[in-house]
């Protein structure tokens, strides 16, 4: 069904043509003018509007220009009864898709209507796989990187499993989906899993899967991760911050080759070529106890290293020039670019957010511009520091990524201490689904059991 806007200053070709449209399925909006025409389209959607040419005040063509002054992408067909070819290229020059000649056929309006339609779905899906092969682009131009994908296009096509390592944001997920689309695999799904934002409780469930009634709230049978996979890749980030009692199960799916529902009671064979990720030192996490080291040898057979954004500079450029295209283009804003010496103020930062704080700073700068964006535009838009302690001093040797979970652990626990550990009562002062709230817990490293205990101490 589409909603159309009828625009004509003839009340029975208004009254015929959104009877047809209406006993087709679809739902007509009508107006006799431009003006009302124009007011309609900018308060609500429509997928076509058809519009008379000749009317009384501003005609059909003066719509179509005032349509396009205002920014509205809004399908529209022409409709006239005193058609010419000069009125008809003109109508196209201003963006109309059709011009029909008056007296109107039902079939033919309807022809119009749903090509017009199949037209708008097909722009609307080749926009969105532009954006989602440009969101998994891996853009690069120095060496660092070379070396990088080297290694993936000498890894990706056997079942080695790969173990990614580096810092927060410095493109670890769009490695793996790399390594999955250069493998036989490729054909197969790509399943991801961020070990440190799912509760302990469920990453199990979310793994294997469960049946209907295993526990309270499994209303019906859930495919885990491994089964979603099945004949492609599953990727597993934060590896690092699995629980150990899952680590163990981990393993044995690893090397058993199936896994078993919750609440289930048969195995299920799974043809799965896992992948890893971690921003933490898997070694010492050994080392302390708090990784199995059976798992460890399973998973870290190639480790493959992706360098931080300071120390691949010559990226920055390409990189930045990347985002501000993908930005513009999924806001619908003009390309704005960037001139050389923002560039450079751009390549002077140290990126502790590495790629997807840059990112966002190439968001914020085009938000704020009004034309290309400069040197004293890019300084602004560049944190310096962003957290200063209570004695003055600015504080030293952590990442941006970690002040800013830093200063999420100390809202989160002071707003549960205020609240007596009530996790509804916490994650109603501080904004946030509850479920959402056992996630951060468990990703800043908050132990709730921990903290129960100690309060009825």
């Amino acid at each position: 069904m589409a909603h159309l806007l009828i625009v004509d200053d003839d009340a029975n070709t208004l009254a015929s043509l959104s009877r047809a449209f209406r006993l087709a399925g679809h739902e007509a909006t009508v107006c006799d003018n431009a003006a009302r025409a124009l007011e309609l389209a900018k308060s609500q959607p429509f997928d076509l509007m058809m519009s008379d040419v000749v009317m009384p005040g501003k005609d059909g063509l003066a719509l179509l220009e005032d349509l396009r002054a205002a920014g509205i992408a809004l399908p529209v067909v022409m409709i006239s009864g005193q058609a010419n070819i000069e009125m008809a290229v003109r109508a196209t020059r201003l963006g109309a898709l059709d011009f029909l000649e008056k007296p109107l056929s039902t079939d033919k309006l309807l022809l119009t209507v749903d090509n017009v339609l199949r037209l708008k779905r097909l722009e609307e899906e080749n926009r969105d796989l532009r954006h989602r092969v440009g969101k998994h682009e891996i853009v690069h131009a120095g060496e660092a990187m070379r070396r990088v994908m080297a290694q993936v296009d000498r890894v990706a096509s056997s079942e080695t499993r790969v173990c990614i390592l580096g810092e927060t944001g410095t493109g670890k997920e769009l490695i793996a989906r790399a390594l999955h689309g250069r493998s036989q695999r490729s054909a197969g799904p790509f399943v991801t899993l961020n070990c440190a934002a799912v509760p302990g409780e469920l990453i199990e469930s979310e793994l294997f899967g469960h049946e209907k009634g295993s526990f309270t709230g499994a209303a019906a049978r859930h495919l885990g991760k491994f089964e979603q996979a099945h004949h492609g890749t599953l990727f597993l980030d934060e590896i690092g911050d699995m629980p150990l009692v899952m680590q163990a199960k981990l393993l044995r799916v690893l090397e058993e080759r199936q896994v078993e529902r919750v609440g289930g009671d048969r195995a299920i064979p799974v043809d799965v070529r896992v992948i890893v990720a971690t921003h933490r030192n898997l070694d010492e996490l050994v080392a302390k106890g708090a990784f199995r080291q059976d798992l460890y040898h399973r998973i870290y057979v190639y480790p493959l290293t992706l360098p931080p954004l300071r120390e691949r500079t010559e990226d920055i450029q390409p990189l930045a020039e990347h985002f501000a295209r993908q930005v513009a283009e999924i806001n619908g804003w003009k390309p704005k670019p960037l001139t050389p010496e923002a560039i450079a103020e751009l390549v002077r930062y140290r990126w502790p957010g590495n790629m997807r704080e840059l990112r966002n700073v190439v968001e914020r700068l085009l938000l704020l511009a009004d034309g290309p964006v400069d040197a004293a535009a890019a300084r602004l838009a560049l944190p310096e520091v962003l957290d200063t302690p209570a004695g003055g001093a600015p504080s030293s040797g952590r990442t941006l990524a970690q002040r800013v979970d830093g200063f999420e652990r100390d809202q989160i626990l002071g707003e549960l201490k205020r609240h007596s550990q009530r996790m509804t009562d916490t994650a109603k002062a501080l904004g946030l689904e509850r479920s959402h709230l056992y996630k951060k817990c468990q990703a800043l490293g908050i132990d709730l059991r921990a903290l129960r205990r100690s309060a009825a101490e």
